[in-house]
């Protein structure tokens, strides 16, 4: 899943850290992953993959889930939903994934997310990579993020270099997004005290 944090008028005043939380993805997340899909259906064609019409339903979001759980079991990938808390409701308002788990001499993983249009430009985003970026190296002990973002997507951009990511490189034709291949700029984070696991 490609970093999407496209341009737009925020719809309020900057969240706080605490109002922005990240949860397991789950089965019951299918109706309202459906809406934020289709309500965000324009920004997403241009920055994450093409989807079949059946994506854009709840059997289809429930496939998808059952998919994602399938690799978070296998320990391939940890997805998340990204809800904020607002006037005493809570909401999802977009997701994040950490896939492509890799151990052995990487022990990497590569980050992506999205926010729903109506909620950007709020720090939902920054607070949201923030705590997956403590997920990473803490829960799951791993040692580098990586994240591709397309060439015209300055809000992720600025998302990431905000949470301390460094671009190293660029990458043509990289990922297949929107129905069309996309050049990347890509970055990463590294948790210099990484230390192998006892016994490791």
């Amino acid at each position: 899943m490609p970093t999407t944090a496209r341009d737009a008028a925020p719809s309020g005043g900057p969240v706080r850290p605490d109002q922005v939380t990240l949860t397991l993805l789950a089965a019951e997340d299918a109706l309202a992953l459906l809406e934020l899909e289709i309500r965000n259906r324009e920004q997403l064609l241009v920055g994450a993959p093409a989807r079949e019409d059946d994506w854009f339903t709840e059997a289809g979001q429930r496939a998808a889930i059952a998919a994602a759980v399938a690799d978070r079991e296998d320990g391939r990938s940890l997805p998340l939903t990204i809800r904020l808390e607002e006037r005493g409701t809570t909401r999802i308002v977009g997701r994040l994934n950490l896939s492509g788990i890799t151990r052995g001499a990487f022990q990497s993983t590569s980050l992506g997310y999205w926010v729903d249009h109506a909620a950007t430009g709020r720090g939902v985003a920054t607070h949201a990579v923030r705590t997956a970026i403590a997920a990473a190296f803490g829960g799951l002990g791993l040692h580098r993020i990586q994240a591709e973002v397309q060439v015209d997507n300055d809000a992720s951009v600025h998302v990431l270099q905000k949470c301390g990511f460094a671009e190293y490189g660029l990458a043509p034709s990289y990922l297949r997004l929107g129905g069309d291949w996309a050049d990347c700029r890509l970055f990463q984070l590294v948790d210099s005290r990484w230390q192998p696991e006892q016994g490791a």
